[in-house]
């Protein structure tokens, strides 16, 4: 027992040297954060009863009022008496440090976990957080009855670990804070690769996966922990779950997860996600879809367009984007109007590039509601439907073209056919009157001129179209 008990004291004296020279090289890189204030944290983990016992120890505080953000599964709260001054700050009703000078207090709570520790156990959200602030670096230690066999994960680096006759213990240390804590029966490879991410799986990586991921491109100098497994219920912050480690699937998916994580996507489709992935990372990654698009908008920009969009995708981390957003700045970068990612994300394949004309169309004084006026081979186009049902002509599809009628006039467009039909004569042309464009009927703008003897008169806002009658 005095064995085990010298030899834990030991390996926590060499983890704490290795901490403080860890924490020498990581202060310097601290950051104040999106919050209105920093500090550090230390939490001190305990499993036994299938309860975790958590002691919550927060250093450098500022001096003014924090409100407390308990865990909802939390029970028990309270303060920790790690010094005098620990609790001197905690209100009475435990929701907030109150103003004063003790910049390192400290709290005690307690998780229960339904159904005990089990194999494979995900928790998130189990931590203390405080109102307007960021943990700028954390530690975590975690100790278990000797008779408990598994590995821990938390995202932060691992720094050692080790099973005594009484208890098995884990440390965490590192930048940023710490949000999860996985937990899996049997022993788990770890391969720390670099500063920004370790590898938890049953077997060691390979010698060439492992030269290929250390020069890997990453979005986030935050380290994060890829963990090889299968059927886990989410992704963490800073704990990535795969089931396939091939060398494709971790460079493809890495990514990915830090998008998701600086980058609020939520809400939308996995393509957009995997669009705005690849042009951060300057790949090509994702389905048949995100890459026809990427491949769409690289073709169409030159050098600079894709800096700059790139740099516009960049300057949007950490707010929310929408296809709508993506649109708006896409539209700056070329300076011509697109729905490029709102109509995409209203079809499952893959809707084209095109450049509409955003000014209110009028025929004969009267508002056109419906269709976009698209540019397309430098060419105008307007929607045959809405434009020709105003001119007084009824318009359908049949299965030799579109048909264009009213009570003395009848076209015939047929498709790619280099022709048209008037009042039962052939015409032959060397472009087309009637465009398919994403499904949808165009006419073009030289064409209604010359068939619907339309006038056309343009300004800054407006396109005005007069029609005089066949």
């Amino acid at each position: 027992m005095k064995y085990a008990i010298s030899f834990f004291g030991v390996l926590i004296a060499s983890i704490s040297v290795m901490l403080f020279f860890q924490y020498q090289v990581y202060s310097d890189k601290l950051e104040s954060g999106d919050g209105n204030f920093s500090y550090t944290q230390e939490i001190d983990i305990t499993y036994r009863s299938g309860n975790l016992d958590i002691r919550h120890q927060f250093h450098n505080l500022p001096s003014g009022t924090i409100n407390i953000q308990w865990p909802n599964l939390a029970v028990s709260p309270d303060c920790f008496m790690d010094s005098a001054n620990s609790c001197n700050r905690l209100s009475e009703d435990k929701t907030k440090f109150e103003s004063g000078e003790g910049h390192s207090q400290a709290l005690s709570y307690i998780i229960p976990l339904e159904g005990d520790l089990t194999s494979q156990q995900f928790l998130k959200d189990i931590f203390v957080n405080l109102s307007n602030g960021e943990a700028t670096y954390s530690t975590v230690h975690i100790s278990t009855d000797n008779d408990v066999k598994g590995s821990w994960v938390t995202g932060l680096p691992l720094i050692g670990e080790q099973s005594l006759s009484l208890v098995n213990y884990s440390m965490f240390s590192g930048a940023g804070g710490v949000h999860e804590l996985y937990w899996q029966v049997g022993d788990l490879t770890v391969q720390q690769l670099s500063d920004h991410f370790s590898f938890y799986s049953s077997n060691p990586l390979s010698p060439d996966l492992t030269k290929q991921l250390k020069s890997s491109k990453l979005l986030s100098d935050e380290h994060i922990a890829i963990v090889q497994a299968k059927n886990v219920d989410g992704q963490g912050e800073r704990i990535l779950f795969l089931e396939d480690f091939s060398l494709e699937s971790i460079l493809e998916n890495i990514p990915l997860f830090q998008v998701a994580k600086n980058y609020q996507l939520n809400e939308n489709p996995r393509w957009l996600r995997e669009v705005v992935t690849s042009f951060l990372t300057d790949s090509t990654i994702g389905g048949d879809k995100a890459k026809e698009m990427v491949n769409t908008l690289t073709t169409n920009m030159s050098d600079d367009q894709l800096s700059s969009w790139v740099e516009k995708l960049k300057s949007l981390k950490g707010e929310k984007i929408s296809s709508e957003i993506l649109d708006k700045e896409l539209s700056s970068i070329f300076d011509l109007h697109t729905k490029y990612f709102t109509m995409n994300e209203k079809m499952d394949g893959v809707y084209p590039l095109l450049f509409l004309d955003s000014r209110e169309i009028y025929l004969n004084s009267e508002k056109i509601l419906d269709g976009d006026i698209v540019y397309k081979d430098s060419m105008l186009f307007y929607p045959a439907d809405a434009v020709l049902k105003k001119l007084g002509f009824k318009t359908s599809v049949g299965k030799n073209g579109y048909y264009v009628e009213n009570e003395s006039n009848r076209y015939r467009f047929p498709q790619n056919y280099g022709f048209y039909v008037y009042n039962e004569q052939r015409y032959n042309t060397t472009s087309e009157p009637i465009t398919i464009i994403a499904g949808t009927y165009y006419i073009e703008e030289n064409w209604l001129k010359k068939l619907f003897n339309a006038e056309i008169t343009k300004n800054d806002t407006t396109i005005t179209i007069n029609s005089y009658s066949n």
